[in-house]
C-alpha cells in the first residue's frame, strides 16, 4: 500500500526520522506539538526534568489544567502552581484553570492542519478534527517529544471511513461515531489510524469532525483525522487563525486497508447503554428508561454549536422535575459567547445547573448520580463506577437526545420535545487568550513550586533474568484503566504521590490488593481480551510496578496500556486461552532466560511452579521495546543512551 497518499501517511511521511513506511516496522516521527493536562501533566513534568534537557523542544507545548479543578485539600492548588511554574521555566504555554477542556481549548486556538500533536491523554486525536495527526500517549513517551526525542510507534493499518448521504433532522455527530462503535467495538480499531472521507464530509462543521475523531478512541485506534478544505479554513478563519490554515486531502487513487461505508442519510439517533460504549441501541426502543440526571458536556460534546443546540431546545421550557440536569462548557469562549448570546440564559430558566468549564464529571470530579441512578450523558465513556457511583447506569448519547430525556424524564427519540432547532456556525468566536500564559522572557529566573504532595520518581531495577511472581489477580475481558486505578475526587489528588495513589490499585476490583502486592515477592496479573482500555493514564502502569507487579499476562492488550507497562519496564506477554485457562489467581509461576528471549526470541516459556506445568508467553515488541524491558523501563533506556552517546563524543 503507497502510504504517501492518504493524508495520514502524507502526515508520516513528512515527520519521519527513523525507518520506513512498511506495514508491519517500527518507524520513528516527529511532534510538533504535546498537550498535557494536570491529571496526567505533574507526572510529565517531572519526567521532563528527570530527562536534564534545560528546554522544551517542540514547535509548541501547552499545559492545561482541566482535571483536577475541584479544590477540596491543598492537593491540586499545589499541582497547579508546579504545572505554571515548571510551563514557564522549560518553555509551555499554561492554560489557567478556568479556561477550559485541553481539547477544545486546543482545538480553538492551538490545532494545525498537517502537523503532529502527541498529547498525554486519550483523547487527544480531537484535534483530528483538523486535519492534525493527534495521538495520545503516556506521560513519559510526551515528556521524551518535549525534550526533542521521536515518537516511536507501528506503522499503522488505516481504515476509510467514507461517508456520503446527509444528516437527518435529529441526527447529529455524535451518532456518528456511536454507530461506527456499533460496527467495530470498542477492540475494532486496535493498530489503526482511522481516516474520514467522501462526498458527506464537507456537510461536517468542525466541532462535529471533532466529536467524531475524539470518540474514535473509545474504538481503539492510534488516531482519527479529517481532511482540512474549507470548512477547515472557515472555522479557523472564524478563530481569528486563518494563517495557520494548510489544505490537506488523500490523493486520487489513495489506497486504503479497509474501507468502511456510512450513509448518513440512514442514521438514527443513537444512544450507548451500561456498561460500554459500544453497547449501542436506537434511542426511541429505551423510552421506558427513566432518568435521574443528565449531562451536556465533556471534550466530546461541549462546542459551541453543542451548548447553542441544547440551549435552543431547552428555551422556554423546564426541566422535568425527577431530573437533575447540568452543563459543562468546554471552554471559557464558549461559556462568553453563550452569556452574550443568552444562551446561558435559557439553560438556567430551564432548571439547568452551570459548571465551571473543565472536565468534571466525565472523570468523576463532581456531579456522581445518586445510588443505582441513571444518567444520560454526552461523553465518551460509561465504564461501570466512572461516574462516582458503583452501581449507576450510564448512558452516552449527543445533545439532541440529552436534552430531550431532561426535559420528559425518559430516553426517549428528541422528536418527542418539538421540532428540531437549526444552530449555524458562528462567523467569528470571541477570541481572548489571556487566561493562556506564554513562557516567559527569563526562564532561568522561574523558581518551580513543588508542593508536599508531589514526590519524586522511583528508581526502577532493570529486568532480572529470571521473575518469580505470584498471579495475585485475574480479571475478565476488557478491563480498563479506571478498573486498575480508579479516578475521582478521591483519588486524582493524589496523581503527583505515587505511594498514596498506589494504594488504591484495584481497589473496585480486589480491596486489599496493594497490601498483598507488598507482602509479595513479585506478582503478575493475569488478564483477558483487550487488557487496559481506556485512558492513557501511565499511573495505571507505574503505580502496580511501584507495588512489584513485573508482568502482565494477557490474551491482547490496549494499546496505550500496553506502551505504559512497557515504559515503566513491566513485562506484557501474550497468552492464548489454553495458557489463561491452566493459570489461576494464587498460582506461582517463573519466566526463565529472560535476557535470551528478550535479545532474540519471540516467547517465553512460563512455568506454573504450584501445578508442574508450563506454557508459552509470546513476546510481541519490537527491538526498541525489547531493550526498554531490559533497562527497566524508558527512563532507564534514555540515560544509558545517553551516557553511550556521551562517550561516543569523548572518544
Amino acid at each position: 500500500m503507497a502510504y504517501k497518499d492518504h493524508i495520514a501517511g502524507q502526515i508520516l511521511a513528512e515527520h519521519l526520522t527513523e525507518g520506513k513506511l512498511v506495514a508491519g516496522t517500527e518507524i520513528g516521527i516527529r511532534i510538533d506539538q504535546t498537550l498535557t493536562q494536570d491529571a496526567t501533566g505533574t507526572l510529565v513534568y517531572l519526567e521532563f526534568m528527570s530527562l536534564g534537557t534545560d528546554r522544551i523542544q517542540t514547535d509548541l507545548s501547552v499545559s492545561y489544567v482541566d482535571h483536577n479543578t475541584l479544590q477540596t485539600g491543598f492537593e491540586n492548588a499545589d499541582d497547579h502552581l508546579f504545572l505554571q511554574s515548571a510551563a514557564a521555566r522549560y518553555g509551555a504555554y499554561f492554560s489557567r484553570p478556568g479556561n477550559g477542556i485541553c481539547h477544545q481549548v486546543h482545538l480553538e486556538r492551538f490545532g494545525m492542519p498537517g502537523q503532529t500533536l502527541l498529547g498525554s491523554d486519550s483523547h487527544t486525536p480531537t484535534a483530528g478534527g483538523l486535519g492534525m495527526l493527534a495521538m495520545g500517549a503516556g506521560g513519559m513517551d510526551v515528556a521524551l517529544a518535549m525534550a526533542g526525542d521521536s515518537f516511536f510507534m507501528p506503522v499503522p493499518r488505516v481504515t476509510l471511513i467514507h461517508l456520503t448521504g446527509e444528516l437527518r433532522p435529529w441526527v447529529g455527530a455524535k451518532d456518528v461515531i456511536l454507530h461506527l462503535l456499533e460496527r467495530l467495538t470498542v477492540r475494532g480499531g486496535l493498530g489503526k489510524i482511522i481516516e474520514y472521507g467522501g462526498p458527506a464530509v464537507k456537510s461536517l462543521s468542525v466541532p462535529e469532525r471533532a466529536t467524531i475523531t475524539n470518540m474514535g478512541a473509545e474504538i481503539g485506534a492510534w488516531t482519527s483525522l479529517f481532511p482540512s478544505d474549507e470548512v477547515t479554513k472557515q472555522f479557523l478563519t472564524a478563530q481569528k487563525r486563518e494563517e495557520n490554515w494548510t489544505p490537506i486531502h488523500a490523493r486520487e487513487g489513495a489506497e486504503y486497508d479497509e474501507v468502511i461505508e456510512i450513509d448518513l442519510s440512514h442514521l438514527e439517533p443513537l444512544v450507548a447503554c451500561p456498561p460500554s460504549p459500544d453497547a449501542v441501541k436506537p434511542a426511541h426502543t429505551l423510552s421506558r428508561v427513566k432518568i435521574n440526571q443528565v449531562a451536556i458536556g465533556s471534550c466530546t460534546n461541549s462546542s459551541y454549536r453543542d451548548l447553542k443546540l441544547a440551549a435552543e431546545l431547552l428555551r422556554g421550557k423546564k426541566v422535568h422535575p425527577q431530573v437533575s440536569l447540568i452543563i459543562a462548557p468546554g471552554s471559557r469562549q464558549v461559556l462568553s459567547m453563550l452569556a452574550k448570546d443568552g444562551s446561558l440564559a435559557d439553560m438556567i430558566d430551564a432548571g439547568a445547573r452551570i459548571l465551571e468549564v473543565a472536565c468534571g464529571p466525565c472523570i468523576g470530579m463532581g456531579q456522581a448520580p445518586p445510588s443505582s441512578g441513571v444518567s444520560v450523558r454526552t461523553f465518551n465513556r460509561n465504564f461501570p463506577g466512572r461516574s462516582g457511583t458503583p452501581d449507576a447506569k450510564v448512558y452516552l448519547a449527543g445533545p439532541q437526545v440529552a436534552a430531550a430525556a431532561a426535559l420528559t424524564g425518559r430516553l426517549v427519540h428528541p422528536s418527542e420535545i418539538g421540532t428540531p432547532p437549526t444552530v449555524e456556525s458562528p462567523e467569528n468566536f470571541l477570541v481572548d487568550d489571556s487566561m493562556i500564559i506564554p513562557p516567559p522572557a527569563h526562564p532561568e529566573e522561574v523558581i518551580i513550586r513543588m508542593g508536599p504532595n508531589i514526590k519524586p520518581l522511583p528508581e526502577l531495577g532493570s529486568m532480572p533474568d529470571t521473575l518469580n511472581l505470584k498471579v495475585l489477580l485475574k480479571v475478565r475481558d476488557n478491563i480498563t484503566t479506571d478498573d486498575i486505578l480508579p479516578g475521582g475526587a478521591k483519588v486524582l489528588p493524589l496523581r503527583s504521590n505515587l505511594p498514596a495513589v498506589s494504594q488504591f490499585v484495584f481497589a473496585s476490583i480486589s480491596p486489599g490488593f496493594a497490601e498483598k502486592a507488598k507482602t509479595a515477592a513479585g506478582v503478575a496479573i493475569l488478564g483477558g481480551e483487550n487488557y487496559g482500555q481506556g485512558s492513557s493514564r501511565e499511573h495505571a502502569a507505574l503505580a502496580p510496578r511501584y507495588l512489584g507487579v513485573r508482568a502482565v499476562l494477557a490474551k491482547s492488550f490496549a494499546r496505550l496500556h500496553r506502551a505504559n507497562l512497557i515504559n515503566f519496564g513491566v513485562l506484557p506477554l501474550l497468552i492464548g486461552d489454553e495458557g489463561c485457562g491452566q493459570i489461576t489467581e494464587g498460582d506461582d509461576i517463573e519466566i526463565s532466560d529472560l535476557h535470551a528471549a528478550l535479545t532474540e526470541r519471540d516467547s517465553v516459556v512460563v512455568r506454573v511452579r504450584s501445578k508442574a506445568l508450563t506454557c508459552e508467553g509470546k513476546l510481541d515488541l519490537s527491538k526498541q521495546e525489547r531493550n526498554i524491558l531490559l533497562a527497566g523501563g524508558r527512563l532507564n533506556f534514555h540515560r544509558r543512551k545517553l551516557a553511550v552517546d556521551d562517550q561516543s563524543s569523548r572518544e
